[in-house]
């Protein structure tokens, strides 16, 4: 692929802007278009045509920043420079993430982009943790990371990963996602475990202190949730070798030989 061919595709359709486009998001827009390019061309074309005809400049620029930050998160990765993500990833980050501007949400979307990316492209593994970010909302991401976080973990003998129970007072959880009503916490918590990335035990209190000084509920990450928050950093490596505990397992082996 020429590089001419790679930085020609108006990816997010916004020539038609013209003026409109100041100088600083011109570059990250033709940059993102060129990043989108080199990773699957073919819904790179698609996607320019989806957002000439039906999506706002602003829903342009976000998605730019969140293939800007996807490259960022590959470019000390060896060999990434010749990496493709397959089609359905692509398609997907880019129309659904497209509609967050939070700075930390769109870092989630860019680790699921980036960790898409594969020798061959045909990695579709991602596509669930897609789905599952895209029913979240803004605060909900950030008690499931703070959860991810936080978390002691140990790994168990067939190498996944497994955490102790995260309490959390509701000081912790009003820090953490900036939100102070008791019953949309009460809520969120309840929808991040019913979709599986808090453990089946996680959610408010039954003797909840809401005085900030208490034990006020349960945010321990499922294994699932674990894998999610890996990808979600635009890692491939598995969460056992993400958080140093390949030796744990190393050493369960040579005990028992």
């Amino acid at each position: 692929m020429s590089e001419d061919r790679t930085t020609s595709v108006d990816v997010l359709g916004l020539k038609s802007y013209g003026d409109a486009v100041n100088t600083a998001v011109k570059g990250t827009v033709e940059g993102a278009g060129a990043f989108l390019s080199r990773i699957c061309l073919p819904v790179a074309e698609e996607l320019g045509l989806l957002f000439r005809d039906r999506v706002s400049h602003w829903r342009a620029v976000q998605a730019a920043k969140i293939t800007e930050k996807a490259e960022r998160k590959l470019h000390d990765v060896s060999g990434a420079e010749s990496w493709h993500a397959h089609p359905r990833v692509v398609g997907r980050v880019v129309e659904t993430g497209s509609w967050v501007d939070e700075d930390d949400v769109q870092e989630m979307w860019a680790g699921l982009l980036a960790s898409a990316c594969t020798p061959d492209g045909k990695d579709e593994a991602n596509i669930m943790f897609i789905e599952m970010l895209s029913q979240l909302t803004a605060s909900e991401a950030l008690i499931f990371r703070y959860a991810c976080e936080a978390a002691q973990k140990s790994v168990t003998e067939l190498g996944t990963v497994t955490c102790d129970n995260v309490h959390v007072t509701l000081k912790q959880l009003i820090e953490a996602t900036g939100i102070e009503e008791v019953l949309r916490l009460d809520r969120e918590l309840d929808h991040l475990r019913n979709i599986g990335l808090l453990n089946l035990m996680s959610g408010l209190s039954l003797t909840p202190r809401v005085d900030g000084t208490g034990p006020f509920g349960d945010v321990t990450p499922s294994d699932l949730g674990i894998q999610m928050y890996v990808r979600c950093q635009g890692s491939r490596l598995t969460p056992a070798e993400y958080f140093g505990l390949t030796d744990t397992i190393e050493n369960d082996v040579m005990k028992r030989k």
